[in-house]
């Protein structure tokens, strides 16, 4: 069992930049393939990062590659989304999620969620 718990969103300018964290409990959190999606309203809940257990393997969705950049500290379980050059397409509520074995872009594959945390770029 593991626990998340997401922060650091919030209402940014187009052209800024936030940075998520999920934060998660247990010891066994460097086992987990971790990953970050996001829903806006009346959308389905995409896809928009994940990264394996060590940290080595990262893949993201083509609409923020170049601009989001996921990363992970075992030490402190914590997941983290650096999110820059923010566009208002962007605005969504972001969940982490985990999932034991090998990184995923599927949202089924993925076993724990996050409550989520609003992220809203004005334009």
């Amino acid at each position: 069992q593991v626990q998340l718990v997401e922060s650091g969103g919030g209402l940014v300018q187009a052209g800024g930049s936030l940075r998520l964290s999920c934060a998660a409990s247990g010891r066994t959190f460097s086992t987990f393939a971790m990953g970050w999606f996001r829903q806006a309203p009346g959308k389905e809940r995409d896809f928009v990062a994940t990264i394996n257990s060590s940290g080595g393997f990262t893949n993201y969705a083509d609409s923020v590659k170049g601009r989001f950049t996921i990363s992970r500290d075992n030490n402190e379980n914590t997941v983290y989304l650096q999110m820059n050059s923010l566009k208002p397409e962007d605005t969504a509520v972001y969940y982490c999620a985990a999932r034991h074995n090998f990184a995923s872009s599927r949202s089924y594959d993925y076993n724990y969620w996050g409550q989520g945390t609003q992220v809203t770029v004005s334009s």
